[in-house]
């Protein structure tokens, strides 16, 4: 029989959708949604985004404002929480329980719903647009006590707001930032490479082996650069094929350098080539690097001028409360003046009535003044 009554008895359906946006830039532990009523009960979501202690997206039903609550109170409630493909809903998450909530127990739901590994997975349709999409389905019996009330968040509980989001991808920001400021700099030189080289098939006096060791060696004074490869390659050329002035040592140092000379100008002419497009990069990042703290600079600004634009707020909704209020006095006022005058107008008609009945009398009282006065008259004329 109680079966029978439990499959007979009517419920109240319920279903609130929870659109996440900026979900990646979530920092704080949990979030709850905004409150929804069904069956008088006051209800919201409650995430979190990086998990309860796990490595999974926790979701939770919870009753708002517990503590509140009158003592005995309970609801037995049977819900689903969903976890929206908002490329094919077909694919959603949907893990449903029933749970009897009550002041102390007004929490219930999955702290394992889904690894955050197939939420952030872009082949899943979870997680579309940086924004996640929660549902909730509630159900529970149509006779409930009606022992609840509507209750609002506590005021110290985080609501997911426009600019938490701001803050949180500007102190990411700043915090790239520092870290750039405090990386040490890097740097390059210059370098680089051609091929022109004419040889002699002649041996060179002594004296052009003189000029060319002073050459040459005025050339390893310094590190390699593309500005002295001409004179470099003089000097090598002539002294790669002298038959004196050289010692053996000297002969084989600089044949062994001639023979690799393409290979070493082609070595320094990729440095020059690719130390360029270090540059180039460094000096993009570097334009980038400037524009992301100016933009920074320029949220900080922001953030004051949200602070000034909210306290005029606050005025500007004191002054709309106080017109408002003097607003409905004054509706208030006019509609006393409406019955007022309505009394009025159905005194004045009443008061024309009587003017009418009156006027009638005294017309009645005229005529029959006048015969009595033609009677006077008459007697009058014959005894005066």
């Amino acid at each position: 029989m109680g079966k029978q009554a439990m499959e007979e008895q009517s419920f109240n359906l319920w279903k609130y959708t929870w659109k996440i946006s900026n979900f990646t830039c979530l920092t704080r532990k949990k979030y709850y949604s905004k409150v929804f009523t069904h069956s008088d009960n006051a209800w919201r979501i409650l995430i979190f985004p990086r998990g309860n202690n796990t490595e999974h997206l926790s979701i939770y039903l919870d009753v708002t404002d517990c503590e509140r609550l009158p003592s005995g109170w309970s609801r037995n409630t049977h819900f689903k929480l969903i976890l929206v493909d908002q490329d094919n809903y077909g694919n959603s998450r949907i893990k449903e329980t029933e749970h009897n909530f009550t002041a102390r127990k007004s929490v219930c739901g999955f702290t394992f719903f889904i690894p955050l590994s197939e939420v952030h997975d872009s082949r899943n349709g979870y997680l579309v647009s940086n924004t996640l999409t929660v549902v909730a389905e509630i159900s529970t019996p149509q006779n409930a006590a009606e022992n609840t009330r509507l209750a609002e968040p506590p005021a110290n509980i985080p609501q997911v707001t426009p600019t938490d989001t701001f803050d949180t991808y500007f102190s990411n920001l700043e915090e790239m930032i520092n870290v750039a400021e405090s990386s040490p700099a890097r740097g390059g030189s210059n370098a680089g490479n051609q091929k022109d080289v004419l040889l002699t098939s002649e041996a060179p006096t002594l004296e052009e082996v003189k000029k060319a060791k002073l050459s040459l060696k005025e050339c390893l004074s310094d590190i390699f650069k593309l500005n002295i490869k001409d004179r470099l390659v003089e000097a090598v050329s002539t002294l790669s094929i002298a038959k004196r002035g050289l010692s053996q040592d000297q002969q084989k140092s600089v044949k062994a350098f001639w023979a690799n000379f393409d290979e070493f100008t082609s070595d320094f002419l990729t440095f020059e080539r690719d130390n360029f497009e270090f540059e180039m990069q460094k000096l993009l990042k570097d334009q980038m690097f400037v524009t992301m703290k100016k933009n920074h600079e320029t949220h900080i600004l922001y953030k004051q001028l949200l602070g000034d634009l909210t306290g005029e707020e606050e005025e500007l909704n004191k002054k709309v409360e106080e017109v408002k209020s003097r607003k409905e006095k004054l509706i208030s006022d006019w509609e006393i003046l409406m019955v007022k005058s309505e009394e009025a107008k159905s005194r004045y008609r009443d008061q024309e009535k009587k003017v009418a009945e009156a006027e009638e009398k005294k017309r009645i009282a005229e005529e029959t003044l006048s015969r009595s006065t033609t009677a006077w008259s008459n007697l009058k004329t014959h005894f005066g």
